[in-house]
């Protein structure tokens, strides 16, 4: 029984993960207020987000498994597969960069639940507001897009980095519509460019806290990391499904009320942003 028991915070979290990994709503915000309310907020805690992240990850290869492999097979003849290898490289650097030489800092100083509460808004907000303008759409899909698309996502990227709460996914998609990929182009971009940005964060997080895994916590990752791997497969799916035939103002609104969320849950102690 006692097993079962510490099996559930594994599953729920990873439900967590895989369901806003890649969805406008930030996985982050939502891991600390899950982690909290379970009391797995510990140096364990920490360590098993970032195993269930990686195979939040592995889904979206898998998902898009005949495109990246045809693209890597085709990369020294296909001008497609060599537009996409350089956009995602592009879009990849700037977020790299920082990650490399200030991610300690942004860390210390931007996590607090204001700045987090205030992002899931300011987000919210602009994904109305970007999703009511006029769109004027040149990229109907990811091999549509230039060089400079790519790099105006990416540094839409680094935004996220910088201001948690923001949300990798969120703060491409509003771009990538701002400056005129279509939804669909920008949620499959979004996806894309999740592989490398999420796997050298990954890895470096691996690396920090290579002192806390543990072969006894084996079975509670195990469990994680394949429910987190299931959830964030049908949200990347049904993510794709969903704006075939409407916008993100539903994920905007959303936003708002998990802001709000965020102050309330802080200001009556709930829980504990700035022990993050």
């Amino acid at each position: 029984m006692s097993d079962l028991y510490l099996l559930l915070p594994a599953v729920i979290l990873g439900i967590v993960e895989g369901l806003t990994e890649f969805l406008p709503v930030s996985s982050t915000g939502h891991l600390i207020l899950a982690g909290q309310l379970l009391g797995f907020n510990d140096d364990k805690g920490k360590v098993f987000e970032i195993v269930i992240q990686f195979a939040a990850i592995l889904a979206v290869v898998w998902e898009y498994r005949s495109r990246l492999g045809h693209t890597l097979i085709s990369l020294s003849k296909e001008r497609t597969s060599q537009r996409l290898a350089v956009n995602l490289i592009v879009a990849f650097l700037p977020s790299a960069i920082l990650g490399f030489l200030f991610l300690k800092q942004i860390k210390a100083y931007m996590f607090n639940p204001i700045v987090v509460a205030t992002a899931f808004i300011i987000g919210g907000l602009l994904i109305l507001w970007v999703e009511r303008r006029q769109h004027t759409v040149h990229a109907e899909t990811i091999d549509d897009m230039t060089w400079k698309d790519a790099l105006k996502v990416g540094f839409a990227q680094v935004l996220a980095m910088i201001f948690p709460g923001t949300s990798r996914s969120g703060a491409t998609i509003i771009c990538g519509l701002f400056f005129g990929l279509s939804r669909i182009a920008v949620a499959e971009f979004s996806f894309f460019l999740a592989i490398p940005t999420m796997f050298a964060a990954t890895l470096y997080d691996v690396y920090k806290n290579r002192d806390l895994f543990s072969m006894a916590d084996l079975s509670l990752f195990a469990v994680g990391s394949v429910v987190s791997f299931i959830s964030a497969f049908l949200a990347v799916r049904g993510l794709i499904r969903f704006i075939s035939r409407h916008d993100f103002t539903v994920f905007a609104w959303y936003r708002i009320a998990f802001g709000i969320l965020v102050l309330t849950s802080a200001q009556m102690g709930w829980v504990d942003w700035h022990n993050q």
